[in-house]
């Protein structure tokens, strides 16, 4: 982003001086010719508004210092009105022996040279007038607010705040700005696009950020998302179910939030239902593969029963019968955890699950695939995932069906 012109930087002064000194030996005549007024400039109708007159900023100009808050009170609403406002503030802010060369050098410039200059001054113009990230997300946020809202306007809207809030410093803002509480608003939106999009920047804002997460949470949305994750609409399931895994990854508020609205079944009911969309399928078992990751980094922490529920690991196992690498490898990073768990029985996931015809069938299909250029490399992988997963199975049934003597 541009600098706002009350933190330029001292060694910006004098070349902005000079610049405007350019611009300033234009005749008024000149200046009305093409197209300027007391709002606008060369730079094509250019605006900057602010809270103070250019005569104010002009009144004492030494009264302030160059503290970041003195700046910052410079430029109470993000620029200058005209371009005279800026030379006032540039003049200002100069040492006067300084800005007497700078006038001299100015004087001494030819026609092209002095073009040169203005169209210099244009560019460092357009990089000056740009609105900072917290500044258009307050717009967005303020149209959000606004319940005459067109839905095409309201869409555009939340595109822009899933856009902005990916920096995790805009992230923290969205509630300093207010929008986080109208973003959550939106997911009860009667249009499932609306609400996709507001799900959507809640996953973006929360991933990787407990500052958001809890501040989500708090406002209680992950319930919500949850019932979100069951629409009939696919498109809001999937960023639903992104939604929620963002906001309980690595969280253990979350974690257990979401095991209280039983969102163990809400798993299982996508990983056992093949004509779901394979997008949500995929999501559902990475979760799954997450969570019981999380469980293995905290051994102290009491497993879950549902970690051992045998409808819950088949439907994680079938998923290994797809004909989706990316699912199939999903489901064996969810089985190698699932398995290293200490509540972990061998024999259900042998005799239950099938998980051993399951291991050998992925084998002989992993291995036609390895013959094809295109896929080699990743089925390559997913053999390498295959046998580790193997490994950790046998290794576990050995201990489970020997015999002590």
């Amino acid at each position: 982003m541009g600098r706002r012109p009350g933190s330029i930087a001292p060694s910006w002064l004098l070349l902005l001086l000079s610049l405007l000194l350019a611009w300033a030996m234009v005749s008024p005549a000149d200046r009305v010719r093409s197209g300027n007024n007391n709002n606008s400039s060369s730079t094509g109708a250019l605006y900057w508004s602010t809270a103070k007159e250019e005569a104010d900023l002009l009144r004492n100009p030494h009264a302030r210092d160059d503290s970041s808050e003195a700046v910052a009170n410079d430029d109470s609403d993000g620029g200058f009105s005209s371009l005279e406002g800026m030379l006032q503030w540039a003049i200002g802010h100069s040492d006067p022996a300084k800005l007497k060369k700078a006038s001299e050098d100015v004087q001494r410039l030819s026609p092209s040279e002095l073009k040169k200059r203005q169209i210099e001054l244009k560019d460092l113009m357009e990089k000056l007038r740009m609105p900072s990230d917290a500044q258009l997300m307050q717009i967005a946020i303020d149209d959000l607010n606004n319940s005459s809202l067109s839905l095409e306007d309201r869409e555009r809207a939340l595109k822009e705040l899933l856009i902005l809030v990916e920096p995790i410093d805009n992230a923290n803002d969205l509630k300093k700005l207010g929008g986080l509480d109208v973003v959550i608003q939106e997911l009860n939106h009667g249009d499932p696009d609306i609400r996709r999009l507001a799900a959507w920047i809640i996953g973006k804002a929360s991933q990787n950020n407990a500052v958001v997460q809890n501040q989500v949470l708090e406002l209680g949305a992950l319930a919500k998302l949850m019932k979100m994750v069951k629409s009939s609409s696919t498109e809001e399931s999937i960023k639903a179910l992104y939604a929620v895994s963002a906001l309980i990854r690595n969280n253990p508020a979350g974690q257990e939030l979401f095991y209280a609205e039983a969102g163990y079944m809400t798993l299982q009911d996508i990983l056992s239902n093949s004509s779901i969309d394979i997008r949500l399928r995929r999501k559902a078992v990475f979760l799954v593969g997450d969570l019981t990751e999380c469980q293995l980094e905290n051994v102290d922490k009491a497993e879950l029963p549902f970690f051992s529920n045998q409808i819950f690991l088949k439907s994680v196992v079938d998923l290994m019968a797809s004909d989706d690498l990316d699912l199939q490898e999903k489901a064996l990073v969810a089985i190698k955890n699932l398995l290293q768990l200490r509540a972990a029985e061998p024999l259900v996931y042998k005799d239950f699950c099938g998980l051993g015809g399951a291991l050998e069938r992925m084998r002989l299909q992993l291995q036609k695939l390895m013959a094809e250029e295109d896929v080699k490399d990743y089925a390559m992988d997913v053999e390498s995932l295959r046998s580790e997963v193997e490994q950790i199975f046998h290794s576990k049934l050995g201990k489970e069906t020997q015999v002590p003597t």
